[in-house]
Formats: structure tokens, sequence, C-alpha cells
């Protein structure tokens, strides 16, 4: 692949994950999220209108846009025929890791174990999601995994929220945190872009100070 997770964020420490009940959502949410400084953004694909949701974020121009619990091929290439410059996904599929080399976008595959780390570094991938970091240990977990696969990067996400940042972007193996506090779906339902645009601001600011 010539492009990789890191670039594509572009030096983002923090990843908001966003489930999103309508395309109707995207415009106003892109701009809460810009506005806030996110430079990137993780679509799941969980509800029906995710594809819409990424396309329509795409579009917007100014973050990059990512598909999370992507669980197929077929999820993957729709998602980048919408415009996702990554796909992430809850644990390790090699249907999809294959399909995401050959259309050279970057994935992210899920892991909770040393065995499905040492099958993913196997495949070539540096870069893993741990998942869900939380319900794991934590910090814990992460720094034991971390030890014996020195060249291993982690995008810890699952139960993370704001008091979490700074313990996991002060481990030299964490390249960006994912979350969904930033933009929940009562957020959305609510209308409640001015909290976005403020939660997004204060994760922005703990994972650069």
């Amino acid at each position: 692949m010539t492009t990789d997770l890191a670039s594509e964020l572009a030096g983002a420490r923090v990843l908001p994950v966003l489930t999103v009940p309508s395309v109707a959502h995207a415009g106003p949410l892109a701009d809460a999220l810009t506005a806030g400084g996110a430079r990137c953004a993780e679509v799941t694909f969980r509800t029906p209108d995710a594809e819409q949701v990424v396309k329509a974020m795409a579009a917007h121009g100014g973050l990059a846009v990512g598909a999370g619990t992507v669980l197929t091929s077929e999820q993957a290439e729709r998602a980048v025929v919408a415009g996702a410059r990554f796909i992430v996904s809850p644990g390790y599929d090699a249907d999809v890791v294959a399909t995401c080399r050959e259309l050279d976008v970057p994935v992210v595959p899920g892991i909770a174990t040393a065995t499905e780390l040492m099958r993913a570094l196997r495949a070539g991938l540096d870069t893993v999601k741990l998942f869900p970091a939380e319900p794991l240990g934590g910090i814990g977990i992460l720094k034991a995994l971390a030890a014996p696969f020195p060249q291993a990067r982690f995008l810890p996400t699952g139960g993370v929220g704001p008091a979490h940042l700074p313990v996991y972007l002060s481990h030299p193996a964490v390249l960006a945190v994912g979350g969904s506090w930033m933009a929940t779906t009562g957020h959305l339902r609510r209308g409640d872009y001015d909290g976005i645009r403020r939660l997004t601001a204060e994760a922005v600011r703990r994972s650069t100070g």
C-alpha cells in the first residue's frame, strides 16, 4: 500500500467515532467537528444511512473520513466508493484486509489478544485497533501488548472517554485514540452541534497539550 493510517490522520491524535442515524446530520456534523479542530472522523457502518453519511462528510472537504465497524469485503468496497480514506474493523478479517489492499486503502483491524496482534503483524499491518480497550484493561493491557511487539502501533477504542486521553496518548505506541463521546446519537437527535463542537475542541486540546 502507498498510504497508511498515520498519513491519513495527518498528525491527529484523536479520532471521533460516529454513529449517524440520518444523512441529514452529515453536513452540520462535519461543520461542528471541523470547527472544534478535528482533522478526521470514523463513520460506523451501523446505520442504514452510513454509506451516504460517508459520502456527504467526505465531500465536505474538511475531514479525512474513514469507515468503521466494517465487517465484510462488500462493506469495505462500498465505503471506499463513497469516499472513505481508511477502513476500521472491530476484529481481524482476512477478506476485508485483502480487499483494502487491492483498493490501496489503509485498514486497521481490531485486536484483543497477542495472538490476534501476531496475525495482523504477519499480514504486514503494524497499526491495529485495541478493542474494546477499556473493558479489556485499558492502558494496562496496551502496555502488556506493546512490550513484546515494539513494531506495533495502537488505536485504542471502546469505553474511552476524555479522561483517558492523556494516559493513552502518553504511551509511544499509541497513534491516536478513538471515541464516541464527542458526538453521540443523543447529540445528533437533539441537534446539539454546539455541544459537539465544544467536546471536540476539548478533546483536541487534551490531545495536543
